[in-house]
């Protein structure tokens, strides 16, 4: 029985952080032929009876929607460390929102929202979502309001993650929705 959860991470993983790990010849986009996906995790006993249609059943299962299968290739729609070129520019909704945990805010409010560690800031489409990857870091997250079309009119450019997660490379604090004071 293939645990999907566990299954999500280790595919996460290999498209988002080490393809070459895994010898992936992951293309500009970040899509990997599913063979050479299987072929990589089939060295791993633990993985040997993967499938394609494990993969589909793994999105499918997910409530972060973090893949995407089209054409015989996969990637990962978003959380990236490595560089990887997302074209989906899209215009945003009115509105987005970003979880942080409550002693980063003073900084925040200063620089912006930066990438840190990943090449895009995450921005969930709604509030439950980013209070749920939130209270992964803090037990109170604070959820930070973005106008995003505010933004969108000053030329930041955003990107489609997937229906609940977009990506933008920073965020001034300038657009904060009634944001924390000090």
């Amino acid at each position: 029985m293939i645990d999907y959860t566990k299954l999500s991470k280790e595919v996460s993983y290999a498209l988002r952080h080490n393809p070459f790990k895994y010898g992936l010849e992951i293309d500009e986009e970040g899509w990997v032929l599913i063979s050479q996906l299987l072929s990589a995790l089939h060295k791993d006993k633990k993985w040997s009876n993967v499938t394609e249609n494990d993969l589909v059943l793994m999105i499918e299962k997910s409530k972060k929607k973090r893949h995407i299968i089209l054409n015989g290739k996969i990637k990962a729609c978003y959380g990236h460390s490595i560089s990887i070129k997302n074209n989906m520019i899209k215009e945003p909704p009115e509105i987005l929102y970003h979880d942080t945990a409550r002693r980063f805010l003073k900084s925040i409010m200063k620089k912006g929202l930066l990438p840190k560690g990943r090449q895009y800031v995450h921005l969930s489409q709604d509030m439950e979502t980013a209070y749920e990857v939130g209270y992964r870091h803090d037990k109170e997250p604070y959820i930070l309001k973005i106008d995003a079309k505010k933004a969108w009119g000053d030329g930041i450019k955003f990107y489609y993650g997937n229906d609940k997660v977009w990506l933008v490379d920073e965020i001034s604090s300038i657009y904060f929705i009634n944001p924390p004071t000090f």
